[in-house]
């Protein structure tokens, strides 16, 4: 099978969307049977498209906030017939409009073979976006947007693909018409992580040096209002102070007390933002992590973590923690399941339904109260937790979502 992936954007630094697709071009290239190929407007010369094992297709860079480049629509008619599939990853921007336009005038024009068309939101329908009271605006922008274009992309798709059960439902609450042809849970695989090295454990020394071998929870993500960044620099100062003033109250003493490493880009007004909170919170703590004396519990700021840095990271830590607003699916949750580590994540975090249920971490409400609890169990209850890895082996391998993928477009082909 021949797939088209249509993506506004393929930068790392742009979060999980970009590696879901890389995630699932691996999966689907491991049966040997189908070839992927991704069309985006990033600049061909960015950095970040070096060295991918398949073909991509970059029209950009684009040219206002809407990811608009005039070359993608004719490369859309020139190029859609050569392929038995298309998804569209992502919603609101002018890829998903311009893909399922071209498809439509494809048709009209009687050229065919023309491809089926599949639409992966990736979290882009949830709720939250359209009830959090910062967002009115956007929130106004998305219902207009979806009542004159984008309702008409789901319209015309073959299928909707979902990565779990809980994003389906949500999707259905916040926007109409809504009537999708056909809806499909197909997961989201993600591979499993490479082996644990002492190269991997150097690599993230050397990112965070003042860390000092002290032991530490692992936030690694973009750091982002929807993440809960605040309330997690929040409890954490309310777990520290209370251990610091009663210090006989825990098992965990300040000597072994876990410090809380906050790991993603630096180069956003909000993690300026989060940064001189945690400063204002914990004084010896600073941007660079530079003044942390002792095992005093701090804060650490290492910057955006790849590599054996970010495995390091991973298989370091205690726990990963996330307290979002709203997660989609969670490839950094997934990838701290296959490195053995339990997951402290907020019930907004899509697959906690999945995490629970294989006692793989704890799940509290997406509040400072909620993410204060979390920490709280996990350092005062660690037995607790099953083995990690086979709730990612059960629920998360790349072997499984790739079937599930492969039977849904399948499907839409043979009928």
């Amino acid at each position: 099978m021949k797939i088209l992936h249509v993506v506004a954007g393929m930068d790392p630094k742009q979060g999980g969307v970009c590696q879901a697709i890389r995630n699932i071009i691996k999966g689907l290239s491991q049966t040997g049977e189908h070839h992927n190929e991704v069309v985006c407007l990033d600049d061909p010369v960015a950095d970040y498209l070096a060295g991918e094992s398949f073909v991509i297709h970059a029209l950009g860079p684009a040219s206002s906030p809407w990811c608009y480049a005039n070359g993608l629509f004719p490369w859309l008619l020139e190029n859609l017939n050569r392929f038995d599939s298309v998804i569209v990853h992502g919603l609101w921007l002018y890829p998903s409009q311009a893909t399922a336009k071209a498809l439509r005038i494809l048709k009209q024009n009687g050229r065919t073979p023309v491809p089926a068309l599949h639409v992966m939101p990736h979290g882009m329908l949830d709720p939250y976006f359209q009830r959090d009271p910062t967002r009115r605006a956007k929130a106004l922008r998305n219902w207009i947007y979806w009542k004159v274009i984008e309702h008409k992309v789901f319209r015309d798709a073959t299928s909707v693909l979902f990565t779990c059960e809980e994003e389906m439902h949500l999707a259905r609450q916040p926007f109409k018409p809504y009537r999708p042809q056909k809806e499909s849970v197909v997961g989201l695989g993600v591979e499993e992580p490479p082996a644990q090295t002492n190269a991997m454990q150097l690599a993230f020394k050397q990112a965070c040096p003042e860390l000092n071998d002290a032991p530490y929870l692992l936030f690694l993500s973009r750091i982002h209002p929807k993440k809960g960044v605040d309330l997690l620099i929040r409890a954490y100062a309310q777990l520290v102070k209370a251990q610091l003033n009663n210090p006989s109250s825990s098992s965990d003493h300040s000597s072994s007390f876990p410090h809380l490493v906050i790991a993603g880009p630096l180069d956003s007004a909000y993690a300026k933002e989060m940064q001189a909170l945690a400063a204002d919170l914990f004084p010896p703590s600073t941007a660079h992590c530079s003044l942390i004396t002792g095992h005093s519990p701090c804060i650490l700021f290492p910057g955006m973590l790849r590599g054996d840095a970010k495995w390091g990271a991973f298989y370091g830590c205690e726990a990963f923690v996330l307290p979002s607003h709203q997660e989609n699916f969670g490839i950094a949750v997934v990838e701290a399941l296959a490195c053995a580590k339990p997951v402290l994540i907020s019930d907004k975090v899509n697959i906690w339904r999945e995490i629970e249920s294989h006692h793989a971490g704890l799940i509290a409400q997406n509040t400072e109260e909620g993410t204060s609890k979390l920490l709280h169990q996990f350092l005062t209850g660690r037995e607790w937790f099953t083995d990690p890895v086979s709730c990612f082996q059960k629920c998360f391998s790349v072997h499984g979502a790739t079937l599930n993928l492969v039977n849904a477009l399948e499907q839409t082909l043979k009928g």
